[in-house]
């Protein structure tokens, strides 16, 4: 039986596309490719961050509040307001002021959205030739984005402007190397 809410909703629904294309086929690759001795050592993703900076939000805070809901809409989860740490004259910005949004995925819905990045949302990039394969060095990896209409779930008729976003796929991977080579298995369409 079941101790919590979470772990009730959690046995309720299926295992995402992405998870189990993880568990049957991206495991035992890697497995062999780099002679894992144990199955806690093969690398899979932890979370999905979603950052979007907005310089113009604190001249307009209506800006900041369409943003918010645009990457709600987009993940399905409630977006946390950046704050800034430090003040910095030239920028007219003052130190809390919220300056961007940001989302954190983990367990289903961050397979649900990789599932959706990775097949939907990056084809309908405008000429399209795949994504770098420049990690960050610890096995993570940060896609910018120019505009949030490659997402299927934005209307292009309500929004007010294009903005950019990072997306930051975090792995459990010791090096680039591991990391690039999950990714790769998972669908990731890197440049050759």
């Amino acid at each position: 039986m079941p101790r919590c809410r979470k772990e009730l909703t959690m046995a309720a629904v299926v295992n995402p596309r992405m998870r189990e294309k993880l568990d049957q086929e991206v495991s035992a690759a890697l497995r062999e490719k780099f002679a894992y001795s144990s199955s806690m050592e093969i690398p899979k993703p932890v979370k999905v961050v979603i950052n979007m900076g907005l310089g113009k939000a604190p001249t307009n805070p209506k800006i900041l509040e369409s943003a918010v809901a645009e990457l709600e809409t987009i993940t399905g989860q409630k977006a946390v307001k950046t704050k800034a740490r430090k003040s910095i004259s030239n920028f007219k910005l003052r130190e809390g002021m919220s300056i961007g949004a940001r989302v954190t995925l983990r367990d289903l819905r961050m397979w649900e959205f990789l599932d959706r990045f990775i097949n939907v949302a990056l084809p309908r990039i405008r000429d399209f030739r795949g994504v770098s394969t420049r990690l960050s060095g610890r096995g993570d990896y940060t896609v910018g984005l120019k505009d949030q209409l490659i997402f299927p779930e934005i209307e292009y008729d309500k929004i007010d402007e294009t903005r950019g976003m990072n997306v930051t796929i975090v792995t459990s991977a010791k090096n680039d190397e591991e990391g690039r080579e999950l990714l790769r298995l998972l669908g990731m369409p890197f440049r050759r």
